[in-house]
């Protein structure tokens, strides 16, 4: 592995390194984030922040990323699913100056903005999208720490952004952190879940979709497979996640109510 760019802002140093054809963005030694356009879904968390969108059964054609890294997951987006527009929001100018850079976010279908992404939404006010990308991190002690707490404020937030058959996806610290937020997904939304729980056997990490109609993971792995038809080199690595539905004390009250009226 070479390192072709570093920078030190105060007391972190930025690493950009090479592998093969990847490129990979490291952070006070941290790996943040990798592209290869061969390999574009390579195993990593960053997957999970594309694969769900997947669900949808419509073109995807505006897409908004809150955590940009390196760029990896709004290149899927261009790359993967010709979305017409990407919108990327970031907090570290160094990390906006790699994705341009290393990461070849400057055409003109992607918008970086350099901005505190939970003010950026507070004040956003305009068209909205079809997918939402939340994957606000910061590290503590070399452990990635969530910034956005999930509110039932912040999903109403998030969801006043979506296009009503739009798809919303949060990138949490684990499963457990993951089942906490959905009351108050629920209390934003007004009815029960629809949701999908996505991890990779690597990664702690845990991915939620939320949806607004229902679709089934064997329909996404179909439409995975026919992107990837394109990229053999990926093909394996592509379906090493793992999904399973998400299911909620409300929907459990519903589908008992629903059970004693029949």
């Amino acid at each position: 592995m070479a390192i072709i760019w570093s920078k030190e802002v105060g007391d972190k140093l930025y690493q950009v390194r090479t592998a093969g054809q990847s490129v990979r963005l490291y952070k006070d030694g941290v790996f943040h984030s990798q592209w290869n356009p061969a390999r574009p879904l390579a195993g990593g968390v960053w997957d999970l922040l594309f694969i769900p969108a997947l669900f949808s059964t419509q073109s995807v054609a505006r897409v908004l990323v809150l955590g940009v890294g390196g760029g990896a997951c709004l290149r899927l987006y261009r790359q993967l699913l010709q979305a017409d527009e990407v919108v990327g929001v970031e907090l570290d100018p160094v990390h906006l100056q790699v994705a341009r850079k290393f990461f070849g976010l400057t055409d003109a279908g992607v918008t970086l903005e350099c901005a505190d992404a939970i003010d950026w939404v507070a004040n956003y006010r305009g068209a909205k999208f079809d997918v939402v990308v939340e994957d606000l991190f910061t590290e503590c002690d070399g452990e990635p720490v969530r910034v956005a707490e999930a509110t039932a404020a912040w999903f109403a937030s998030l969801l006043g952004m979506l296009n009503p058959d739009g798809i919303l996806i949060i990138n949490f610290e684990d499963a457990r952190q993951m089942r906490q937020s959905i009351e108050n997904y629920e209390k934003a939304a007004g009815k029960p879940v629809l949701a999908y729980q996505f991890s990779q056997p690597s990664y702690g990490n845990c991915v939620c979709a939320f949806l607004s109609s229902d679709e089934k993971p064997a329909a996404l792995r179909r439409r995975l497979e026919a992107i990837m038809a394109s990229y053999p080199a990926a093909r394996q690595s592509a379906q090493r996640f793992r999904v399973r539905r998400v299911v909620s004390e409300m929907t459990n009250r519903v589908k008992q109510l629903q059970h004693r009226k029949m």
